[in-house]
């Protein structure tokens, strides 16, 4: 039986299209950045930073750390010093975000259907974010952390890996105290996902996105929309341990 949910946030709580997304972080962004060094430089940083991140799966250094030691690195910046001036960034600015992003009430009502039934509730963004950052964003999809009570939030602070690590996975049910096969993982993006929670033994619900087609081999537990799976979760098919 199904303990626990774990919820992929971007494209899957939330509309967020990257391709959007991503540039008007950037250039949000860059511009807080040049009291500190020029926009290129601070890109040139920021990317081989997120990569380093990326490749991290050090169960001794959070993502958080190996992002800022490396940004530190390059950039010649005390680390502590640029952490906490970003800080504010998100403070202040990153709600600017929210109008390239598309609500949907579907979320509320899914998390909402999954609480009536008692499951323990992570929200599995790639920890690629601070925690500030991805509050702001659950609170844009009208499921911020103050209305649910959350049993995990994966962010750069709390974890030591990124989708799609097996890592990644591993350290939300050891910290949850869930077992593979008492978990179910929700999201949209395949490869960061779905299959490696396929592989470590998961039930999944893939929320394909328009043009997405399924990939040969491995098989998703279910597939469909997010509001089929919030009807679905409402009429106990959580409780069903085959999860037909």
């Amino acid at each position: 039986m199904i303990k626990a949910v774990l919820f992929d946030l971007d494209n899957t709580l939330l509309g967020n299209d990257m391709d959007v997304f991503l540039p008007h972080y950037f250039s949000w962004c860059g511009s807080f950045a040049r009291r500190f060094m020029s926009e290129d430089e601070f890109m040139k940083t920021l990317l081989l930073a997120s990569r380093a991140m990326v490749e991290n799966t050090d169960p001794e250094v959070t993502n958080n750390d190996v992002f800022w030691t490396r940004f530190s690195e390059l950039s010649g910046l005390d680390s502590e010093q640029i952490e906490t001036e970003f800080d504010v960034f998100y403070r202040d600015e990153f709600d600017r975000l929210q109008d390239v992003t598309d609500y949907s009430p579907t979320a509320a009502r899914l998390m909402d259907a999954t609480v009536r039934r008692g499951l323990q509730i992570v929200i599995a963004t790639n920890p690629m974010f601070p925690r500030r950052a991805i509050e702001a964003r659950l609170s844009w999809a009208g499921v911020p952390v103050t209305d649910y009570a959350y049993e995990l939030v994966t962010t750069m602070e709390n974890m030591h890996a990124t989708k799609p690590h097996g890592e990644y996975y591993r350290e939300i049910l050891e910290k949850i105290g869930c077992q593979p096969s008492e978990a179910l993982m929700v999201g949209d993006d395949w490869e960061r996902d779905i299959e490696p929670a396929i592989d470590l033994g998961l039930f999944t619900y893939w929320i394909p996105m328009p043009g997405d087609d399924l990939p040969s081999g491995n098989m998703p537990t279910a597939q469909g929309t997010l509001e089929e799976l919030a009807q679905r979760i409402a009429k106990g098919w959580l409780q069903n341990s085959q999860l037909t």
